[in-house]
């Protein structure tokens, strides 16, 4: 199947090939960003507590995958233009699964941190391959349910790894980062054989006017991406341990949190999308940004199990939820021209990356010299203000000069 093809051009597949390869595309997000991702926030207490390292270095362990991450999200393209994008998929998900295992046994500070840095390159470059790889094929009036079913593996590996983290840590850590490799192994056997057999993606895009990109709208929205990527750093590294050590609750306790979050992941991609459907994507995106900075700053103002739990729900849904919110307006300011949107979605991705990658180094340098738990959500409800009210001053802008819009 010709990977160069656009989704203009892409020919859908029978409709049980294309449910495997979203079978496949589920299977790539929650093993790369679901597990490899996220398994380590649940993970942090206990691993500070068995003495394995200490509080501050474990989370600059954390933050080493984000900078994976963004490392992933930069080189995934490349690579797929160099190879076959099904054989990048399938090594990125085989990489994902050996860190598991690399994990098991922590020799040094450095052994471990690089295969949390591999463990993030891994879940980038799937990020930005995968869904690619399988959207084009898929008749365009399913395209829609696929993308979320893709991303919901985002929150189904949440959900697995605060279900399953309390359980395998009973044998304790070393028992506990085998099972997730194992688990991570079975997804990847099962997606193995669902990826299309093309060659590499095309290096070329067909030309866009400039001016489309550099509009006052679309370079905010990057800006907005950016900072709401920093706004969701707190409860993505900090909200296991914020409940478990810092309100004094346990790990259990804590991950029973974890698991609200991803339960919220699972929903927030369907969600957002039929918002989007009903409101359009640009107003949406703004009720995102209000309903994200209030729910980032629940546990400033109270500790109440209640609200921490919906606290916990809505950034979950919002962590995957927001990718085809911004996705969906991208294509909206660039329509009809997929070669500019696709140009546009890796500058998004980018920025995306980059600013959650500063601002987990970011905070944790504040939990490492002592913070406040507390101090890290306020900083990411500022975060989600200044994104609201950039793209408030953006539409402004557009008002003033239509042609920026």
């Amino acid at each position: 199947m010709d990977q160069t093809a656009s989704d203009d051009h892409a020919v859908p597949c029978h409709p049980a090939w294309a449910w495997h390869a979203t079978l496949s595309g589920l299977c790539a997000s929650l093993v790369g960003i679901g597990l490899a991702r996220f398994a380590y926030t649940p993970l942090l207490p206990a691993i500070v507590d068995a003495h394995w390292f200490a509080a501050s270095t474990a989370a600059y362990l954390g933050a080493a995958n984000l900078a994976g991450y963004l490392a992933g999200a930069l080189l995934g393209r490349p690579l797929a233009q160099r190879v076959p994008t099904a054989t990048v998929i399938r090594a990125m998900m085989v990489l994902a699964t050996v860190t598991f295992f690399a994990c098991a046994v922590p020799l040094s500070f450095t052994w471990f941190f690089l295969w949390r840095l591999a463990a993030g390159l891994a879940g980038g470059a799937l990020m930005v391959l995968a869904a690619p790889a399988v959207l084009p094929h898929v008749a365009p009036s399913r395209r829609g349910l696929a993308a979320g079913v893709i991303f919901t593996g985002v929150g189904l590996g949440i959900a697995a790894s605060g279900t399953l983290v309390p359980i395998l840590l009973r044998q304790g850590l070393t028992a506990t980062w085998l099972g997730l490799g194992i688990l991570a192994l079975m997804l990847t056997l099962v997606a193995w054989r669902g990826w299309p057999d093309g060659g590499a993606v095309a290096t070329r895009w067909r030309g866009s006017p400039r001016s489309r990109q550099g509009t006052v709208t679309l370079r905010a929205l990057y800006g907005e991406y950016a900072l709401n990527a920093a706004g969701l750093v707190p409860h993505m590294i900090f909200l296991v341990d914020f409940v478990a050590r810092g309100l004094g609750q346990g790990v259990a306790r804590g991950a029973e949190y974890w698991v609200l979050f991803g339960l919220g992941a699972m929903m927030g991609p369907l969600l957002g999308g039929h918002l989007a459907d009903r409101i359009g994507f640009g107003a949406a995106l703004r009720c995102a940004y209000v309903v994200e900075a209030l729910a980032v700053v629940v546990p400033v103002l109270t500790p109440a199990p209640g609200w921490l739990m919906l606290s916990s729900v809505i950034v979950g849904g919002f962590t995957p939820g927001i990718v085809p919110l911004v996705l969906g307006r991208i294509h909206e300011l660039l329509a009809p021209d997929p070669a500019a949107q696709q140009a546009a979605w890796g500058v998004a991705t980018t920025g995306f990356a980059t600013f959650q990658a500063l601002g987990a180094y970011g905070m944790s340098f504040l939990f490492a010299r002592g913070g406040d738990d507390r101090l890290l959500f306020l900083l990411g409800a500022v975060a989600m203000a200044l994104a609201l009210a950039l793209d408030l001053a953006a539409a402004v802008g557009a008002r003033r000069d239509p042609a920026a819009t």
